[in-house]
């Protein structure tokens, strides 16, 4: 009866309450699939892949299920919405057995007893009566009791007057509410681990082996034909006599003609249609642009690519020309020559894009204005990795020498590096020249986030000037002399908001630079020379995202511009708005980008939904003119782009980078560059096409090179230089950082110790030796000293960072999953990263720890949670989520919409509360689900029922935006703390206020005009803990007195986040300037401090430091960092110590954790502070 008894208090909480029965199957015992050689079983899903693009739909499904190797979630799910209760057990049988082990029992009776319930519904009894015999029974020797119950349920007119069904809704709703329970029961079940994702393969690979297979045996050959006939795959390809009859045209070949069915390969001669050009728009760019281009590149031909040669293959051996643009990877010979090259150029051809075997490829001489490229042009070969230390987010190569790269980052820090002898000329981190000038919005954002981010770097067109594009409203440019010499030249308040791009031009011959940004206008606008302003546009009804300025000759200079709303316009240097309004691919984050020779236009977009679109532009009609192929249905970013030689595309997207003929819509060849890329990496070419510039998941640059790039890159290797001077410069330039504070000090009986300011190389202390506070007091009893733990090297910790590959934000959010087997994080571009720890010999218990690394985890379809977003910098939205006790769901927004996301899914169920005002901090009742507490931007806190979609009640106390919410299961009491640094506590039962009170600021500490203050209940749900950048307090709930306080020295850096270990015997706290302090939460002493040097590494920037600070959940000793570079790392003590630190000694051997607060200002605390 007790499973019957049970209530789910989830979202979609109308599930009736039947649970599931929890006996125990039998063990796992190996993997039967193994019992096949890989490659076998790689066969079958090439033949999985080949029959699902030939629409063989049913035959697909019963390989899955035969072959055991592949489940088809969306085949199941699919199934069970359709009630195909048959098809659904016969489909999970080729993989599990009812009683296989407990995950398998739990399928099946779930699936049976929804097959029941649909039944008694229906009021077919008989029907019933047969589910129960034949499909329920068996479980009645595992739970006697629940059969029983499930048997009197035919005796009920509707069996929703039993209680615990009372709540069962339509069969629909049901069915839904089931599979999310099938799924997490499917996911967890060892029988059908590494069977729930396809292999990620390129289409048509199968017929790709075939087709290459064709090809090698007509090389072999000993009489090959230009022309071969092949007929059949059932026996060894081989050409007759010379002196046979003439092999068929390629049109006749019944082998490569199209397959009858829609939507299957493609003939092996051919590469697929073209996608049709839209139609048009209203004003065409031929209507300003009077005069198109003078250079020339072959028409499209409006029929699918194919080979379009003539019938006779001699007539092309007597009329050399330029071969069709349909496959320019095809080579033909002249009539002089004496034999067929057996050779083939790949140029046009990608590794999955069927070379003909029906005409050989032979040579062609090319005209004289056209380069000839290979595959050997573009630079594949890994000739330099750099570690930046924080993440690229864009970069450009000097235009006159060609080994310079400029690298901008996710931190505002602008670096020069010469990449032939791997030194970093320069390392600058982001300051405001002149803050007194600028605006007082700037400077109010730059208070509320000092965080700021590089949107572009560039130089100018003779590289004597480089402009760097900012997150926050400012332009700088820089004048650059060579070598190490960059000068202030121009800083420039450009917008309101981000700057998203940055652009050199010529109009009328004079050098300006052009701008756009979130305040949805371009600039053009700066004189380079004098800072003068020119125009601005305006026109946009959104974000500009991107400008790609550009003249021809004889017309005049223009600028196209590209917005968030997809929008695309096209103006002139005068006032008198914009030419052209159409359309991008993807309606989101698109640039545009010439061919080098200024004659063909490109632009690559990312749809919000992940989907790009590289494609080219007729400028005279301003249409597509064609789009290339081979993108992932969903990319894990905003994909980047970039051409050379007039010849190629690159991006980078799947972690690789894809290269494209610009005349072939197909993927000319991928390059993973030794593995360690991002899943959308930013990538840049140098002038020439030698250099491709990558950036790395490791917060580093990878330089590919082809030979004539290898051939330069050892030439700089090996010129002599002066290795003093690398050095000598690197110690005598220190940057000081803001944020590198004195360690703070204490000043008690027997310690005296001043303030130090340690700072090595560029302000940076975490490189140094770690210079400890000579302590001595004779009178000290040597046996009773007690030492402070200090970790300040990577051997004296178990840190592990988490490899994302997604994002370029910092983390502003961070939380274990109440069972500990995971970590989420909510990064400030509003999109969430969830990583699973296996289970494994390594990690038998499957939970978090730095000893093991997780896994990026998304499920199938590929989606992203991401919160919705408002036309405002979703850098500067407040983010805030909370975790369902269950782990299945989510609450989360980003300065939109609140949004409920199904973890198993990563679905929107829904959003609600539209701001203003946006929601700021949220949290869910610890008795309902349902209950949810939302901190608000206006300072009130709504009690939000989801299940009727009401407010409850809406609470008023604070002066300020709400910063934490925190529930007492024991007080039944709800404590708020706001930006205004005070603290509510409330009555849950009337959501009355009780009390308030605002925290006791430490003398001689200012804190910011808006500050966040945390809270966090204690183990014991009657203390909390406050945490604010001045302090971290401890409180009685229900007399809201401070019991114990500790602040950080005057001077030292403030607290950024901490929080209670599971057990709320610590304090885990985290500072600006990276240290974490490890606390004793009984009496608030400092235990151990762990440097920046211990789990950062070297090269990482100085302004990195931990935004956001998690605790495990069942692991006292465990924690993760969230970062402003968007790094998440978990730390642990070694194996060997178990635990950090060692207890610190008590006053007068009182271990009580009640005290009488400290004087005003002063460390609660007998040891040295930070």
């Amino acid at each position: 009866m007790s499973s019957l008894k049970q209530k789910r208090r989830d979202f979609g909480g109308s599930c009736f309450g039947l649970l599931i029965i929890s006996a125990s199957g039998p063990t796992l015992g190996g993997d039967w699939g193994n019992t096949m050689s890989s490659l076998s079983r790689e066969l079958v899903f090439l033949i999985l892949q080949f029959l699902d693009e030939e629409k063989f739909k049913e035959t697909v499904h019963k390989l899955e299920q035969e072959s055991g190797f592949y489940f088809n979630m969306k085949y199941f799910e699919d199934e069970v919405h359709n009630g195909n209760w048959d098809n659904v057990e016969r489909y999970l049988s080729g993989f599990t057995k009812v009683d296989d082990n407990r995950y398998s029992m739990k399928i099946f009776f779930e699936i049976r007893k929804q097959k029941y319930l649909e039944a008694l519904d229906k009021h077919d009894r008989s029907k019933a009566v047969e589910i129960l015999v034949k499909d329920l029974k068996v479980f009645a020797s595992f739970n006697e009791e629940l059969f029983k119950e499930i048997t009197q349920l035919l005796t009920l007119e509707n069996f929703r007057e039993n209680e615990q069904l009372s709540k069962y809704g339509d069969t629909k709703s049901a069915r839904t509410i089931m599979l999310v329970e099938l799924k997490k029961l499917i996911e967890a079940n060892p029988l059908f681990r590494d069977k729930l994702q396809f292999p990620n393969l390129k289409s048509s690979r199968l017929r790709t082996l075939i087709n290459q297979s064709l090809n090698w045996q007509h090389q072999l050959c000993k009489n090959p034909r230009p022309n071969p006939d092949i007929k059949t795959l059932f026996v060894d390809h081989s050409c007759g006599q010379p002196n046979g009859a003439l092999a068929p045209s390629p049109v006749n070949n019944s082998l490569l003609g199209s397959m009858p069915k829609a939507g299957g390969f493609p003939p092996l001669g051919a590469h697929g249609p073209f996608q049709p050009a839209p139609a048009p728009v209203p004003m065409p760019l031929a209507g300003w642009m009077s005069n198109p281009s003078a250079v020339t590149h072959p028409a499209v031909s409006g029929g699918a690519i194919g080979l379009n040669a003539p019938t006779n293959p001699v007539a092309i051996l007597k009329h050399p020309r330029t071969p069709p643009t349909a496959n320019p990877g095809i080579e033909y010979a002249s009539a002089d020559s004496d034999h067929v090259s057996k050779r083939t150029r790949p140029i046009g051809i990608s590794d999955e894009v069927n070379l003909p075997v029906n005409i050989l490829p032979v040579s062609y001489p090319q005209s004289h204005n056209q380069a000839t490229y290979t595959l050997e042009d573009l630079p594949k070969t890994v000739a330099r990795t750099l570690s930046q230390g924080s993440n690229p987010m864009s970069m450009d190569f000097h235009p006159v020498q060609q080994t310079i790269l400029l690298v901008g980052t996710n931190v505002g820090d602008i670096a020069l590096w010469d990449v032939g002898t791997r030194e970093r000329l320069i390392l600058k981190n982001f300051k405001v020249w002149e803050l007194a000038s600028c605006s007082m919005s700037l400077q109010a954002s730059l208070v509320k986030d000092p965080a700021v981010l590089v949107n572009r770097i560039i130089w100018s067109p003779d590289g004597s000037l480089f402009g760097v594009a900012y997150s926050r409203h400012i332009v700088q440019i820089y004048s650059y002399h060579g070598g190490d010499d960059i000068r202030q030249h121009l800083e420039i308040e450009a917008h309101v908001g981000g700057v998203n791009d940055i652009a050199f031009a010529h109009p009328n011959k004079q050098l300006s630079v052009i701008t756009c940004g979130d305040d949805k206008t371009i600039k053009v606008v700066w004189d380079a020379t004098s800072g003068t302003k020119h125009y601005t546009f305006e026109g946009h009804e959104a974000p500009v995202y991107s400008v790609c300025p550009h003249h021809k000759e004889n017309i005049q200079a223009f600028i196209f511009s590209t917005a968030l709303d997809g929008k695309i316009k096209a103006w002139l240097y005068d006032n008198l708005g914009s030419r052209v309004d159409y359309d991008a691919p993807g309606h989101w984050c698109t640039t545009m980008a010439y061919s080098a020779d200024g004659s063909r236009l490109f632009s690559c977009g990312t749809s919000k939904e992940g989907e790009t679109f590289i494609v080219e532009w007729n400028e005279s009609e301003g249409a597509v003119k064609r789009t290339y192929q081979g993108f992932r249905k969903r990319s894990l970013g905003v994909v980047q782009f970039d051409t050379t030689r007039n010849r190629f595309l690159a991006a980078g997207d799947e972690f690789l980078i894809k290269f494209w003929d610009m005349d072939n819509i197909n993927i000319l060849t991928t390059v993973d560059a030794d593995g360690g890329l991002l899943a959308s990496p930013r990538i840049r070419f140098n002038k020439e096409g030698t250099l491709l510039a990558i950036s790395t998941h490791d917060n580093g640059i990878k330089i590919l090179a082809n030979t004539d790039g290898l051939r330069l890159l050892r030439t700089l290797e090996n010129r002599s230089f002066d290795a003093s001077r690398t050095v000598s410069e690197t110690m005598t330039k220190p940057v000081i950082s803001p944020l590198s504070a004195a360690p703070a000090a204490a000043t008690s009986s027997g310690i005296n110790t001043p303030p130090m300011a340690i700072a090595g190389m560029n302000g940076d202390s975490r490189n140094l030796v770690d210079a400890k506070p000579r302590i001595t007091d004779e009178s000290m009893d040597k046996s009773k000293i007690w030492k402070l733990t200090e970790v300040n090297e990577p051997t004296q910790c178990r840190s592990l960072r988490l490899v994302d590959n997604l994002r370029t934000s910092k983390i502003s959010r961070l939380i274990y999953t109440n069972s500990g087997i995971a970590i989420l994080a909510l990064a400030s571009n509003a999109i969430h990263l969830l990583w699973k720890w296996p289970r494994n010999e390594r990690n038998s218990s499957g939970k978090a720890t730095a000893s093991v690394a997780p896994q990026l985890w998304q499920p199938p379809s590929g989606i992203l949670m991401t919160n919705e977003i408002t036309d405002t910098n979703p850098e500067e939205a407040v983010h805030c989520f909370a975790l369902s006790k269950n782990d299945s769901y989510v609450m989360s927004a980003s300065g939109g919409k609140i949004s409920l996301f199904n973890m198993m899914t990563f679905k929107t169920m829904t959003t609600f509360m539209a701001p203003p005002p946006a929601a700021t901090f949220l949290a869910f009742h610890p008795q309902d689900n349902n209950i949810i507490a939302i901190g608000m931007e206006d300072s009130t806190i709504q009690i939000y029922n989801v299940r009727v979609d009401e407010v409850k009640s809406k609470l008023r106390g604070h002066s300020k935006r709400i910063t934490g919410l925190a529930f007492s299961n024991v007080l039944k009491m709800l404590v708020s703390s706001g930006a205004d640094a005070q603290l509510c506590v409330w009555g849950t039962d009337g959501w009355e206020k009780h009390r308030s009170r605002f925290l006791q600021i430490p003398p001689g500490r200012t804190p910011a005009a808006i500050s966040d203050t945390r809270v966090q209940f204690h183990q014991d749900q009657l203390h909390f803990l406050a945490v604010h950048e001045t302090q971290i307090a401890l409180y009685e709930t229900t007399k809201l007195e401070c019991v114990k306080q500790w602040a950080p020295r005057e001077g030292s850096a403030p607290i950024s986040h901490a929080t209670f270990s599971c057990d709320s015997q610590l304090i885990y706290a985290s500072f600006l300037d990276a240290t974490i302090c490890i606390f004793n939460a009984t009496n608030f002493r400092l235990q151990c401090r762990i440097l920046p040097a211990a789990y950062l590494p070297a090269s990482v920037s100085t302004t990195v430091y931990p935004l956001v600070i998690a605790a495990h959940p069942s692991e006292p000793n465990q924690f993760a960092l969230g970062l402003t570079d968007g790094g998440v790392h978990v730390l642990e003590p070694l194996e060997s110590e178990g635990k950090w630190g060692v207890n610190p000694p008590t006053d007068n051997g009182s271990a009580s954790s009640i005290s009488a607060p400290p004087p005003a200002g002063a460390s609660n605390s007998d040891q040295p502070q930070r």
